[in-house]
């Protein structure tokens, strides 16, 4: 099939990023949000993540990706899309919510694409009319700085699902692995293990937050420690992921720390909220 026209649905942080890649290699793109604050503050955003790349990236992109996104609060605009990216809140109820309102406005031939990092792509996919056009694309953060993603096979998704999203992913400079579609794919169920006993480790007094995110960068090699990842990702997507997959499993090795949970009830997200681990200036 052809695409030409990407809807992404969710203009926050993993929606602005997935829309400037899509865009930047001049897809058309509608991005959707029922906040008009959220898209205002979307379109400022996608400028700088532009600026930042010709500037610290070297991109050699000519397309000026503002000419090529569409910034709405109608739902409904989805039907016009070949492709559809969805990006909103991971929460269970909001997305089956969503899901329920979008089966239908697809357009028939349209493929859907889930963004998580935890919720069944089976589950959301019953609630379409095409199952079988459904799979996960799981982001990094930031997107056009992550080339490689996981790619979930749902349960109904068929050969031609998943090679569509592959060619489309590889007109975008990217690659998908394909994975199955069990609660936390391969890089959350891993992942969140790491940050959560880091988190565990800090909370009993083992290290200090720099020394804990030292020892990970110096000895292992990995370019960010487990707190300085949790606070790229948010400290409030961790704990949620964290919930799926311990109710997913029932298993209390995904129970998350107590020294989480409170960093997120007193608003410590991360870099979004300026400070978890570590303070921001963001300005």
């Amino acid at each position: 099939m052809t695409i030409k026209t990407i809807a992404v649905i969710g203009a926050g942080v993993m929606g602005q990023g997935v829309a400037y890649q899509f865009a930047k290699y001049d897809y058309n793109i509608l991005l959707i949000d029922n906040s008009a604050a959220a898209l205002e503050h979307a379109r400022k955003e996608i400028r700088n993540i532009e600026r930042l790349d010709k500037i610290l990236h070297k991109s050699t992109s000519t397309v000026n990706v503002l000419d090529k996104i569409t910034f709405t609060d109608d739902l409904k605009a989805v039907g016009a899309a070949d492709f559809i990216i969805e990006n909103i809140t991971e929460n269970i109820a909001l997305k089956e919510n969503l899901y329920r309102q979008l089966k239908d406005i697809l357009a028939e031939h349209a493929l859907l694409a889930v963004n998580t990092s935890a919720v069944s792509v089976t589950r959301l996919a019953s609630f379409l009319k095409k199952p079988q056009q459904v799979m996960g694309i799981h982001f990094m953060n930031p997107v056009h700085l992550k080339p490689t993603v996981e790619v979930i096979r749902g349960y109904h998704t068929t050969p031609d699902t998943i090679n569509a999203t592959q060619e489309l992913l590889g007109s975008v400079k990217m690659t998908g692995v394909v994975v199955n579609d069990l609660p936390g794919f391969i890089s959350n169920r891993v992942l969140m293990l790491t940050i959560n006993e880091a988190i565990f480790s800090l909370q009993d007094g083992v290290a200090t937050v720099p020394d804990i995110d030292k020892i990970f960068r110096e000895c292992f090699g990995h370019k960010m420690g487990p707190l300085e990842t949790a606070d790229l990702i948010g400290l409030d997507t961790i704990l949620y992921t964290l919930d799926v997959l311990f109710a997913s499993y029932n298993d209390t090795k995904f129970r998350p720390s107590p020294l989480l949970k409170k960093m997120v009830d007193a608003g410590l997200h991360g870099r979004k909220t300026k400070e978890g681990f570590y303070k921001y200036d963001l300005n």
